[in-house]
């Protein structure tokens, strides 16, 4: 069964058909015709036509983020098919968007990132925007979107400094990258108090580094002793140089990493090296599933999620918060997912379809594309989804910044049959299993 909002988008389409095909045919009755079958045929018969609603964006076909952006563009087309399925997204007036996507390999460049939303924005005419994947794209993404004055739904950004250039027309789906790894440190030393000593060790891309320079202040707060905080180019595949470092330094953890491709190496060789840190949280690549294609060197690391399937938010918990329950319920969707790609989704894959929903319920409340009308309903959203809450603020500085959204942190763990499987593990009151220390 089609989830409550999607139901009388569906019905609203068999209308749109009815018409379409020379009204409906009226079965005979005995009883006399109501006021209100009357204005129900008066509404079929005058129902606008469905318009078509061009939603652009890139994506990282090939290239360093390829995994992960192919994970989110999933998520996308999923959100596409439900609401095309559920009838399409219907404003006030009875006007009734199909949605339709348009999408370019941004080969996971910055560059073709620029010139590939402009041509979205001039050649294609997009009429709103979603985000490529990877803060480094977003950030180029969101600055021509906001010359251009066309608003912009980001689902794979999470760097603080995006989004703090005070623009008008971007708004953020992720959780800030500030607050990716302070939830580790306090897993970490909930987990075992006795550790003194950290190794900060990062991509230098512009996420990873925001999320490192949030993370090193926080650990010093907390009184623990930060022994190597360094980064590392986006291009690494040989560790040794920064393990070497590491083991000189004696850390009792490990923070930091940057995206899918160098996690999982910086993982396999902190196995390989046998490194003794009893805690390692590394961004991105441990919530991903095919992590665990490492196999050992996947077991008891840590990763920040924006989402897992254990998570549950309910209309019950939007209902505590006293705000609204938006779209599919989890189950909903990850079976929705399963059924389509044959693969349990990710949180970038969630991401994806969260940012779908966004916009949607934007555009609900909007009752118009236009920008200024869906600007505005975004900036009132506040709301509970699947995904978590999506709240923005409107500060002018930081204006569409994600404030409601909050991670939750993942451990892979080895089940009772020896197979590896993640385990939510922070905050306590979400999690699945207690975090356990690598031996």
């Amino acid at each position: 069964m089609l989830p409550t909002p999607y139901l009388g988008r569906a019905l609203a389409l068999v209308g749109l058909i009815a018409a379409a095909c020379g009204g409906a045919t009226v079965a005979p009755s005995a009883s006399p015709t109501t006021a209100a079958s009357q204005a129900a045929a008066t509404q079929a018969a005058t129902a606008k036509p469905a318009q078509k609603l061009v939603i652009g964006f890139t994506e990282s076909l090939t290239g360093a983020q390829n995994v992960t952006s192919k994970k989110q563009t999933e998520g996308i087309r999923l959100w596409v098919d439900d609401v095309t399925k559920a009838g399409g997204i219907k404003l006030k007036d009875g006007t009734v968007l199909l949605p339709e996507i348009k999408s370019y390999d941004d080969e996971s460049k910055q560059d073709r990132v620029q010139a590939l939303y402009t041509k979205l924005i001039n050649d294609d005419k997009a009429s709103l925007l979603l985000s490529p994947y990877s803060s480094n794209l977003v950030k180029t993404a969101a600055i021509v979107s906001e010359q251009n004055g066309k608003v912009m739904i980001t689902a794979g950004g999470a760097d603080d400094a995006t989004m703090e250039q005070g623009f008008k027309n971007i708004y953020q789906v992720y959780t800030p990258a500030s607050k990716y790894l302070t939830g580790a440190i306090d897993l970490m030393l909930k987990t075992d108090p006795t550790i003194k000593k950290i190794a900060i060790v990062n991509e230098k891309d512009s996420f990873s580094t925001s999320v490192a320079a949030a993370a090193k202040p926080y650990a010093e707060s907390k009184g623990l002793q930060v022994v190597v905080s360094e980064g590392y180019e986006s291009s690494t595949t040989d560790f040794a140089p920064f393990i070497n470092k590491i083991v000189a330094a004696s850390p009792d953890a490990i923070i930091g990493g940057g995206h899918f491709q160098d996690g999982t190496t910086f993982a396999k060789q902190l196995l390989e090296k046998k490194v003794a840190a009893r805690f390692v949280a590394l961004l991105v690549a441990p919530p991903e599933p095919t992590f665990a294609d490492i196999g050992a060197a996947a077991e008891f690391i840590v990763g920040p999620s924006q989402w897992e399937t254990q998570t549950k938010y309910s209309a019950d918990s939007a209902k505590a918060l006293n705000i609204p329950f938006y779209g599919p319920a989890g189950d909903v969707f990850v079976k929705a997912y399963q059924a389509k790609y044959n693969a349990p989704p990710s949180y970038h894959s969630a991401g994806g379809y969260a940012a779908g929903l966004t916009l949607q319920r934007a555009l609900e409340e909007a009752g118009s594309t236009g920008t200024e009308a869906v600007r505005a309903a975004l900036d009132k959203m506040d709301l509970l989804t699947f995904y978590g809450r999506i709240k923005f603020s409107t500060d002018a500085k930081l204006h569409g910044k994600q404030v409601g959204h909050e991670m939750v942190y993942v451990q892979w763990q080895r089940d009772s049959a020896g197979k590896l499987a993640t385990q939510v593990v922070w905050p306590l009151e979400a999690k699945s299993a207690d975090a356990k220390l690598r031996k």
